[in-house]
């Protein structure tokens, strides 16, 4: 863990990453607000003073065409996310401390002040570069904005820069019939001078930055890939119209929003402070002793990790303490998808289950390794059923009862000294598991214990002993022993299930701290108990599902009358010798990565038994480079090389499936090896 010193008070600074304002939160994006909420409020039971700030991720060009669609201005669709957003958010119990939008004064003034910084420092170049231009809307098109026939296979309705039918990839005017997908004019090649930080300039510093422990080890080695590979000029600026930030200086040149996203990190902040008269720079001065945590998922670790950084120290700002990457989720072993109404919706969860279930089944998941976690949704019932009704809720509901016959008083001595001592004894190991984010590791832990209070309560069967004459005072005692326990468990269990504790804390008339080792209540008065948590109905999980399904449904285009197959018709028929002549390998992915520049391409590096090969495939709506390196795939061999504006593709992957977030990659089964050829 890293600590401010070993004898001042920690002070600690944590931001998630900034949702978009542009859609609706869903599972996957609770994953790490609930891992961040978890660690915040586990920080502040301990006493720690802890801020966590975040904001909407307010610009782009893709707010700007959502709200002139909604027939809207960009300001009032903002608007409106950020109030859904934090409706959502509150519901599920993230307890930001202040929530903001990268859209504000804060965000627009500390912009400028880096910028000027990197400016002054000699950190910012101009050149010109060429970009397909839609004169009817007059703005420059992303890749993403331009569709037109593939060259190669003469596929319609192909996006510029790869084709998701045969795979090959190219510029946006090599399209047949290009056309802008936003007015559907034909887009003409443009020059326009851009901005560029000069991230080279930083390789050295990011070198010793990225292994001082500021990143997990397999975030640092990621990292190493790219800065060994040699860093690139990032391009910071974007051309009117776009709805952000226009530079200082240069009218009609806007700051993309990828530069004042990470700042609005430090805006939330400022707009917090400025209410309490506190300044932010103390948090973010050079010696600033105040320990600055991001939490974010692994597709975006390039900017935090290597963009962040050197901004910071070239403005004379610091770095943050720690970068805290995780993985991916998927439900049921797969990714999310619309179609199979796994695409949950945070409001959608809401409709029909308790989000204390998320929250807990979420911590027993994570752990401080970048792994995927998976919400295997039988599983998620059985495990919260299981552990958080049948243990925790248990020990109270089968011990209250016997209270409350003794006039609601918890008996003045402890039936079980060692017994207790096991549950004080356990808050530091539990605490250090929080600490370092194995929540994984703390939810075993106090599982054991619920184990053993309910064991203890079974061998002691209160209700048989509320039935001997005389035995009234025993039984008071084992109670007092077992509501004791439900204490200790609902403290460590606090900073995951902030809800369900509410509710313990209502019954025992306290509120439970962790400040100091658990206590033992005696001769105190305690609530009558009341239900505190229901099982989570199969049913329920079903009609959440379904409703997924419904919602795809309202927005699918209806098929027309042609439409019998959503499988591609057969092709024409080729003789044996032409298949011959395709050669097909087994190709070892041994590394993968984004390609600057492209919202589709990831560039492969295949080995075929020791032969490498490049290949640009359009996989990115489908994978995470993560998730492909190590993994064996086949290959067309034998195609010839293609020179394309990102390099040169040496062959190409084979994938099934229509597109979009539907692409699987061939797979051969184990004990193939690369370079055997497929027959």
């Amino acid at each position: 863990m890293t600590h401010a010193s070993n004898t001042s008070p920690r002070k600690i600074l944590v931001t998630s990453a900034l949702p978009y304002a542009n859609g609706s939160i869903h599972l996957g994006h609770l994953v790490e607000y609930i891992q961040t909420d978890i660690w915040v409020r586990f920080q502040k039971m301990r006493g720690v003073d802890c801020t966590y700030v975040c904001a909407d991720d307010a610009h782009g060009t893709a707010i700007m065409l959502k709200a002139e669609q909604l027939g809207h201005s960009p300001e009032q669709q903002i608007a409106n996310v950020k109030a859904e957003h934090e409706a959502d958010f509150a519901a599920f119990n993230i307890g930001f401390d202040n929530y903001h939008s990268t859209h504000s004064d804060e965000n627009r003034e500390l912009s400028t002040l880096i910028y000027e910084r990197l400016k002054a420092n000699g950190h910012i170049a101009t050149r010109g570069i060429t970009q397909a231009y839609d004169p009817e809307k007059q703005l420059f098109l992303a890749d993403r904005y331009i569709k037109g026939t593939c060259p190669k296979c003469k596929s319609e309705d192909q996006y510029g820069d790869n084709c998701e039918k045969c795979g090959a990839t190219y510029s946006p005017m090599d399209l047949i019939n290009p056309k802008s997908a936003i007015s559907g004019a034909t887009p003409v090649a443009r020059e326009s001078e851009h901005f560029f930080f000069t991230l080279p300039a930083f390789s050295d510093f990011l070198k010793a930055w990225t292994r001082a422990g500021h990143l997990q080890d397999e975030v640092a080695n990621k990292m190493a890939e790219w800065l060994d590979a040699g860093l690139q000029e990032w391009d910071i600026s974007r051309d009117a119209p776009y709805f952000g930030f226009e530079i200082p200086g240069e009218p009609g040149k806007y700051f993309y929003v990828w530069l004042d996203a990470p700042i609005g990190y430090i805006a939330s902040l400022k707009n917090l402070l400025d209410k309490q008269g506190k300044d932010w720079y103390e948090y973010w001065k050079p010696d600033s002793t105040t320990e600055v945590y991001h939490f974010i998922g692994k597709d975006i670790v390039n900017f935090h990790a290597l963009f962040w950084p050197a901004m910071l120290h070239s403005a004379n700002l610091r770095t943050p303490s720690k970068i805290c990457v995780h993985g991916f989720l998927t439900v049921n072993g797969t990714k999310m998808s619309k179609s199979r109404g796994t695409f949950i919706n945070a409001r959608t969860y809401l409709n029909y289950l308790n989000p204390e279930y998320l929250r807990y089944y979420f911590a027993a998941k994570l752990t401080s390794n970048v792994d995927d976690i998976d919400l295997n949704l039988e599983d998620f019932i059985q495990r919260v059923n299981s552990d958080l009704v049948g243990k925790v809720v248990n020990i109270a509901s089968r011990t209250a009862k016997f209270i409350t016959n003794a006039g609601g008083v918890l008996a003045s001595n402890l039936a079980d000294p060692a017994l207790w001592q096991q549950f004080v004894d356990a808050g530091e190991t539990i605490a250090s598991h929080y600490e370092s984010r194995d929540y994984s590791k703390a939810m075993r832990e106090i599982m054991a214990l619920a184990d053993a209070a309910n064991e203890y309560i079974a061998t002691q069967e209160p209700w048989k002993l509320a039935k001997q004459a005389g035995a009234e005072a025993q039984t008071q005692v084992v109670c007092t022993l077992g509501i004791n326990m439900f204490r200790a468990i609902l403290t460590y269990l606090k900073p995951v299930v902030p809800a369900l504790t509410a509710a313990a804390e209502e019954f025992l008339g306290e509120t439970l701290s962790w400040t100091q080792p658990v206590s033992f209540r005696t001769g105190e008065k305690i609530n009558e108990f009341k239900p505190l948590l229901t099982r989570i109905e199969k049913d329920k999980v079903d009609a959440m599902i379904d409703a997924g399904k419904e919602a795809l449904a309202a927005v699918a285009p209806a098929p027309t009358a042609k439409v019998e197959s959503n499988i591609e018709p057969i092709a024409a028929e080729i003789g044996f010798d032409d298949f011959a002549k395709v050669d097909l390998r087994v190709a070892l992915i041994a590394n993968a990565e984004h390609v600057e520049g492209s919202d589709k391409l990831l560039r492969l590096t295949l080995d075929l038994g020791g032969e490498t090969r490049n290949v640009f495939s359009g996989i990115k709506s489908a994978y995470k480079p993560e998730d492909l390196i190590g993994k064996l795939t086949v290959m067309v061999a034998n195609l010839k090389p293609r020179k394309m504006k990102f390099g040169m593709s040496e062959g190409m992957v084979l994938a099934a499936g229509p597109g979009g977030g539907e692409i699987y990659l061939l797979e051969p089964h184990a004990g193939a090896r690369p370079g055997q050829r497929v027959m």
